[in-house]
């Protein structure tokens, strides 16, 4: 049977250990997390040199990994074998591979705990391997968060942690860094590090420790368009194109078109007052005002055109039109369009 990553890690730290662990997923944090947690806490340190291996798959086959796993452990209650990109193992998806698993996954060696780290990919659901796995081991199959979940694991993140954090810190935190799991937790741990006992994280801890410009951010280009601010919007380009390596174009065009898909989400709201916009933000909520200001600036036409306009920014910024356009010139380009209605037969090109 399927299983969630807290239930899993709740029985690991009852040390109720499983012969067979399966993960699997486009999501490895949950991947690595579990099978960290193995490799550190299933044995003791003196246990470790006889009895735990960790295996990679471009350099084994099924047979080699089996071997490991079918050893009894030497002075130890069990023995820990753990395959790190596992679908990188040779033989995992051919008739011989799955076969000797099958063989395995009937009769585990019980003092064996057997670990596979499947990133990136699942098995195919409808082949006997992978109804096998689901019977016989523990198997969790991990999914990438959409962006609007990012928010309420950050929060989630830092409760375990017994942090506190502002709204527009989780947010800057969250549309900043993205869905990457691996990414967003190492800079959370960063942050805590530097921040005071019992202090909340603010925006101002973020922007110190996350490395985001107070001034020359996605964020406050954002705001610049929105007040029409064709000067600050000229001088935060200046600084991307100064400081490519921090500003990436592509994550910040993500951001803009999230910002303006959300725009026009309320440009077709049933309820356009302050108080339906607010629940129609949920957790940015409290940049309701900013949002009002914008559905003024940009009325319903033109957010599909800016909508449009940065489609077309993406295609040019990974090389598919534009010819050799830089990046600067490219969001340079984009912002003009945002700040200068054009006619619509231009709009469409």
């Amino acid at each position: 049977m399927s299983h969630t990553p807290e239930g899993v890690l709740e029985q690991l730290k009852k040390r109720q250990f499983a012969p067979v662990y399966f993960l699997q997923g486009e999501e490895p944090y949950y991947i690595d997390l579990i099978a960290d947690y193995i490799e550190e806490h299933a044995l003791q340190e003196h246990e470790k040199g006889f009895n735990q291996v960790v295996v990679y798959g471009k350099d084994a086959d099924v047979s080699t990994v089996l071997l490991q796993a079918k050893r009894f452990p030497m002075m130890s209650e069990r023995s820990v074998v753990i395959v790190k990109e596992a679908q990188s193992i040779v033989d995992i998806e051919r008739e011989d591979g799955i076969r000797q698993l099958e063989a395995y996954l009937q009769h585990p060696l019980p003092s064996t705990i057997l670990v596979f780290c499947y990133k990136h990919k699942t098995l195919d659901g409808r082949k006997a391997l992978a109804k096998a796995v689901s019977k016989q081991a523990v198997l969790l199959t991990t999914k990438k968060l959409y962006d609007n979940q990012v928010p309420a694991w950050v929060t989630n993140y830092l409760k375990q942690k017994g942090v506190k954090a502002t709204q527009p810190a989780v947010l800057l935190l969250s549309e900043f860094i993205g869905a990457d799991l691996s990414r967003l937790s190492n800079e959370i741990d960063k942050l805590l590090i530097n921040l005071k006992p019992g202090a909340t994280i603010d925006e101002r801890a973020v922007q110190e420790n996350v490395g985001i410009s107070k001034e020359y951010n996605i964020f406050e280009l954002q705001s610049a368009l929105i007040a029409r601010d064709a000067l600050k919007a000229h001088r935060i380009i200046q600084y991307f194109e100064a400081n490519p390596k921090n500003n990436p174009l592509i994550p910040n065009l993500s951001l803009l078109f999230s910002f303006f898909t959300k725009l026009l989400s309320l440009h077709t709201a049933a309820d356009k007052s302050e108080a339906g916009i607010r629940k129609s933000l949920g957790n940015r909520g409290f940049l309701v005002k900013e949002y009002m200001q914008a559905l003024r600036v940009f009325p319903l036409q033109r957010c599909i055109d800016i909508i449009h306009f940065i489609r077309v920014a993406d295609l040019q910024v990974k090389g598919i039109t534009g010819g050799d356009m830089s990046d600067a010139a490219i969001l340079r380009e984009l912002v003009f369009k945002m700040l200068h209605p054009v006619p619509r037969a231009m709009a469409a090109v």
